[in-house]
């Protein structure tokens, strides 16, 4: 799968699928699971990191994230989903030099084949035509834009009529500047589904409704394994319990040696090894 590809497949009206993932296990599960686009969003720096925002994941960072999830894909190099990798906050807002080096940094230390970055402000929108113009393929993203949550929050975004045809040209913006794809996060249905139909290139939604060209979230918040889930994520099953409760039921198995080794054909307690492992 290439950039080029999801252009493709909106005008064939094909849905495009895409889940983050952060370290070879979730890239593997994804790329199983059918994803022809794999994220390594900077959400890994809440999800896997620990931090309270977006805003702490380094640059560095996302490169090593981004090559461990290529290292757990198994397809043939040809047949792989489509990598894109985020740029993290002030790798791009400070020149479009800058930008240059941190995502030429990306294309030649990783698996990425392209980035996406937030915003659509002019500063933005300059620099995203300095990367296309320099051969790097860039996703836009509009909307809830989680570098901004100083100035944003999380709340639903382009509520009013001003705000609504402000993202609007912001979106046709990024289109000119040579983006080959746009997210746009928790905005109103009815937006999301005219711009699909205004853009050329494919929408991608998340909490933007169905009527966008595809969709992306964040596999953590799939699988329930996150603190707290955004209002248009809800988990497909419990498994931060699921988890919790197979780590604990087997802790308190171990801890008894007359337990049976096995339940239903399913292991309860640990086998003794037949050599050290260390």
């Amino acid at each position: 799968m290439r950039p080029g590809d999801l252009v493709a497949r909106k005008q064939a009206g094909r849905p495009i699928l895409m889940l983050t993932a952060w370290d070879a296990l979730s890239g593997a599960l994804v790329e199983e699971a059918g994803a022809e686009v794999v994220l390594v969003g900077d959400s890994l720096a809440m999800v896997v990191l620990g931090h309270a925002t977006t805003l702490p994941v380094t640059l560095a960072e996302m490169i090593g994230h981004t090559q461990a999830v290529a290292r757990g894909l198994r397809r043939p190099r040809g047949q792989q989903p489509l990598l894109i990798c985020d740029l993290p906050f002030l790798s791009y807002q400070c020149g479009t030099d800058q930008a240059v080096a941190a995502a030429g940094r990306v294309l030649k230390e990783s698996a990425a084949a392209a980035v996406k970055l937030e915003g659509g402000e002019p500063e933005t929108v300059a620099v995203i035509d300095r990367l296309v113009r320099s051969g790097i393929p860039v996703m836009g993203h509009l909307g809830l834009t989680p570098q901004s949550v100083h100035r944003l929050g999380y709340r639903r975004q382009a509520r009013d009529p001003i705000s609504q045809e402000r993202l609007r040209r912001q979106a046709l913006d990024l289109e000119a500047a040579g983006c080959f794809a746009l997210v746009l996060e928790h905005v109103p249905a009815d937006l999301a589904g005219s711009l699909r139909r205004q853009l050329a290139i494919p929408v991608i939604g998340i909490g933007a409704g169905d009527d966008c060209d595809g969709q992306v979230r964040v596999t953590a918040d799939l699988l329930g394994l996150t603190p707290s889930q955004p209002p248009f994520s809800a988990p497909l099953l419990a498994g931060r319990e699921l988890c919790v409760d197979a780590l604990r039921g087997w802790m308190q198995s171990a801890t008894r040696p007359d337990a049976p080794l096995e339940v239903d054909g399913r292991p309860t307690r640990p086998a003794t090894p037949s050599a050290p492992h260390c």
